[in-house]
């Protein structure tokens, strides 16, 4: 179903060909040529068993792109290739961006990460915590920071709510917070680690209140456009043609083969391109390329600035990378998180036998994008599928490890 144009094979070749004479002219200055495109061969090699559509992976060493190749297809139904500059729903990669913008108010002075958020939002005052069925008071306030590092203990909204907030995008993330703030948490703030959705929602309604400006207006004006992520927005619905026609399809794995994912997703069915949304979800919002994802997580890595504009300070981006999290345990043994970003802090973690360094930080998404920056090689890999259900995180962890074997 998925078997390589002649065009894509003729272009492997060309691209091989220029990265063994290069190696060969060079070899210290060069990485090993042979296990760097053996990463778009095994991808290829997925499409061809029907475990992706296409997939685009991109390999950044010591702040130049390496590797940029595209396989497969953005859609099966038309047969319409992968391109390199393809754009994915990244999912939940939004939520480091989105801690990105709220550092950039810490900065500033506006926001204290140790302070309730009930400073800022008065609705979260009142709040209560979920206790064997009974609702009580929680034991410590509310903080900023618990919002970012996953231990706020905020919970998906009720049932009566979740299509309409998650699905139908249908409400403005004021009135979604405001829902948020009246659901019992899970557990006392701070108290355990539970991936939180909910969290960062609010963090982005923090942005939204203390700039004087919708959140992903911020988002764009101070993170978006000095990066120069041309190709990275919310509403798809609000950009030209041109790009809603890059746009890949998202599918279902299952023992049938690959199936179009349909309605009941995270942003709801993917060929209608969210039509009409008012939430701009700053904990799964956002669409780019593997382009753009890279350029941010090279500035994070490169403390806080990219191609001569800071977009952070140093402090700033070094606080998007450190444990915040202490002893908590997070959903991998050994890896905790920063503002967002998840951060290896133990090699035998699932990341670390993925061959990642320790203080390597990165973010997945729900359906199958992934980026990671390794400082400690100058090395930043973005991989961008587009896939639901089985086979998620296997290809994350193939992708690490091989980026890291052929960058040493």
């Amino acid at each position: 179903m998925a078997t390589p144009s002649p065009f894509s094979v003729k272009t492997a070749a060309m691209l091989f060909a220029a990265a063994v004479a290069a190696v060969c002219a060079d070899p210290p200055k060069g990485p090993n040529a042979a296990r760097i495109q053996a990463i778009p061969a095994r991808f290829q090699q997925m499409v061809d068993n029907h475990e992706l559509s296409g997939a685009v992976v991109l390999v950044a060493n010591k702040g130049e792109v390496i590797l940029n190749k595209a396989v497969g297809f953005a859609d099966l139904a038309t047969r319409r290739p992968m391109r390199t500059d393809t754009i994915f729903q990244i999912m939940s990669m939004t939520k480091p961006i989105t801690a990105a913008a709220l550092t950039l108010l810490v900065e500033e002075g506006k926001v204290i990460l140790s302070e309730p958020v009930s400073r800022y939002l008065p609705e979260f005052a009142d709040q209560m915590v979920n206790d064997n069925g009974a609702q009580r008071r929680p034991a410590r306030p509310l903080l900023v920071k618990h919002l970012v590092t996953h231990s706020s203990g905020m919970t998906d909204p009720p049932v009566e709510f979740r299509q309409q907030i998650q699905n139908r995008m249908e409400t403005t993330l004021e009135e979604a917070v405001k829902i948020y703030a009246k659901t019992p948490a899970a557990f006392d703030p701070g108290a355990r680690w539970a991936y939180s959705n909910a969290g960062l929602a609010t963090a982005g309604r923090i942005i939204e209140v203390v700039s004087g400006m919708p959140y992903e207006k911020f988002v764009e004006e101070r993170i978006l456009k000095p990066l120069g992520m041309k190709d990275t927005f919310y509403f798809p619905d609000r950009v030209d043609q041109a790009k809603r026609d890059r746009i890949a399809m998202l599918y279902r794995a299952g023992d049938g083969g690959l199936q179009p994912a349909g309605a009941n997703v995270l942003g709801g069915d993917p060929k209608l391109l969210r039509k009409g949304a008012k939430y701009p979800a700053p904990e799964f919002g956002l669409y780019s390329t593997a382009a753009d994802i890279a350029q941010f997580h090279q500035m994070v890595a490169d403390g806080g600035v990219y191609k001569g504009v800071r977009v952070l300070s140093k402090s700033g981006a070094e606080l998007m990378i450190t444990m915040l999290t202490g002893d908590l345990v997070s959903r991998f043994p050994g890896v905790g998180n920063g503002m967002a970003f998840e951060v290896v802090d133990r090699l035998d973690s699932n990341l670390g036998l993925s061959l990642q360094s320790k203080g390597t930080f990165g973010h997945q998404g729900a359906f199958g994008t992934y980026a990671f920056a390794d400082r400690s090689k100058n090395l930043v890999g973005v991989l961008m599928i587009q896939l639901q259900g089985r086979g998620v995180l296997q290809s994350e962890f193939i992708f690490s490890a091989m980026v890291e074997a052929a960058v040493d």
